[in-house]
């Protein structure tokens, strides 16, 4: 019997149809999809001599914003887990060395620090840089009624406004929080700004005060605080809660229209457009359809999220969900120069982790509080840099390290899905050279039982 043996052009088809499908291989492995991986912190022991400039900032300034976290940690019961920062009673010893630190005694704080702490470099998994940002308290006129052009309310909690810690019902949340409004016994979605802003709570929560431009109160809730001037004395304001929907930066609008680009973008660029755009600025601004309600304020500043005051230059907003409270942080960044425009300077500080906020997301992440006046609103609204830092946790906190890295299951956000598993490489191309070696056997057979070999 005469076998049949495919034609040169057959054979020819057949050799073309393997190196299409594995350059077609090829192209979809190099290509595919990466997988997102969540956020988590990783932190690598260091020393003192490891942080760059901790000889030259003046550390005693930092330690009135340590005593006003040492005064909320105090009020904690002894076995409070404070997380990577240890146990509320850990800090009883560092709280009342730090009060014996006198005023602008650098030799003394330094030694307080290097004596109770242990500095830990900050890395987003492998990424030890993130970005740093700015805010400051607002300034506006106001009035305790309305009058004239002061109609603009600056709303107090609403009392049907219902807050919920995640945390409390699945550990996996911990650090989340929803907010809404409950109608038959279910919780519903708060009303947005654009709701409100067109009357959806009038009667239905308290006003502080009233306030004539709406552009300067949109700006005081992203900054969280303000300072209200009254015809006969000041009234400060500070976040008292928000209705639980996602803040938006309306920056990215004024981007993606060619408005403005990354690089002019800034709290001042956006401010001075919405003032030349009135028309355009509201429904531009209830794009953030997130909304902040405010409550009197009987302190010298700004309370931060963790209770303490906040302190200018020296007060860092921080993801909570990675960064406990009152841990001293050393900053290694830049800031923008006031007197060369677009140049920076070198900003390496010590600063104290006393807030958060709802852009303020990620293992190295920080926002810096300026204070107030024009220079506080200029670097703030300047201010996005990379830059990185390390946190000083307590030596008695006994930070648990597999060699140099630290393992700690509560150090991945819990609100990033996770992603699915990597392809395996390896066998991969085995099942690619398995699946080309069917594909050719199958055309094959059509021309008597032609094999490929070695495949």
């Amino acid at each position: 019997m005469t076998r049949r043996f495919p034609s040169r052009a057959h054979r020819s088809g057949l050799a073309a149809l393997l190196v299409a499908l594995i350059v077609l291989a090829a192209v979809w492995w190099l290509t595919r999809p990466k997988p997102v991986l969540p956020p988590k912190l990783v932190l690598r022991q260091s020393s003192f001599a490891d942080l760059p400039g901790w000889g030259a900032d003046k550390l005693a300034a930092a330690i009135p914003a340590l005593l006003r976290s040492c005064k909320i940690i105090g009020r904690l019961p002894p076995t409070t887990d404070l997380g990577l920062a240890g146990k509320a009673a850990d800090w009883q010893p560092i709280c009342a060395a730090a009060a014996t630190v006198e005023t602008g005694d650098e030799t003394a704080a330094r030694a307080f620090f290097e004596r109770f702490f242990t500095p830990y470099a900050a890395r987003d998994r492998d990424r030890a840089e993130g970005l740093f940002t700015g805010y400051y308290q607002v300034s506006l006129a106001g009035r305790l009624t309305p009058e004239g052009r002061f109609t603009i309310p600056i709303y107090g909690r609403p009392p049907t406004l219902v807050t919920v810690d995640l945390g409390r019902f699945r550990s996996s949340l911990k650090g989340d929080h929803i907010a809404g409004q409950v109608s038959d016994g279910r919780l519903l979605p708060f009303p947005d700004r654009a709701a409100i802003d067109h009357g959806a709570l009038k009667g239905k929560a308290p006003v502080l005060a009233w306030v004539a431009d709406p552009i300067a109160a949109f700006f005081m809730q992203i900054q969280g605080s303000g300072e209200i001037e009254l015809p006969h004395g000041t009234l400060q304001v500070g976040y008292a809660a928000d209705n639980g929907r996602d803040y938006y930066a309306i920056g990215h609008d004024l981007i993606k229209k060619g408005i403005l680009t990354r690089e002019t973008v800034s709290l001042q660029s956006i401010r001075a457009w919405l003032e030349q755009h009135p028309r355009q600025a509201a429904p531009l601004m209830e794009m953030d359809r997130s909304y902040v309600f405010f409550r009197k304020l009987d302190t010298a500043g700004p309370v931060g999220a963790s209770g303490a005051v906040l302190t200018a230059r020296r007060s860092l907003a921080i993801d909570h969900r990675f960064v406990p409270y009152g841990v001293p942080i050393w900053l290694a960044t830049t800031r923008p120069s006031l007197r060369r425009p677009g140049e920076t300077v070198p900003l390496r500080r010590l600063m104290i982790a006393q807030d958060t906020g709802g852009a303020i997301r990620g293992p190295v992440r920080g926002d810096i509080y300026w204070g107030k006046g024009p220079r506080a609103a200029a670097l703030a609204g300047e201010m996005k840099q990379r830059g990185r830092y390390w946190l000083l946790l307590p030596k008695a906190a006994r930070v648990k390290a597999v060699g140099a890295t630290v393992a700690a299951r509560s150090l991945t956000a819990p609100s990033v899905p996770r992603p699915k598993p990597a392809l395996d490489a390896p066998n991969f191309a085995v099942n690619l050279a398995r699946g080309i070696a069917r594909e050719i056997e199958r055309e094959g057979h059509r021309f008597g039982n032609v094999r490929p070999a070695g495949v």
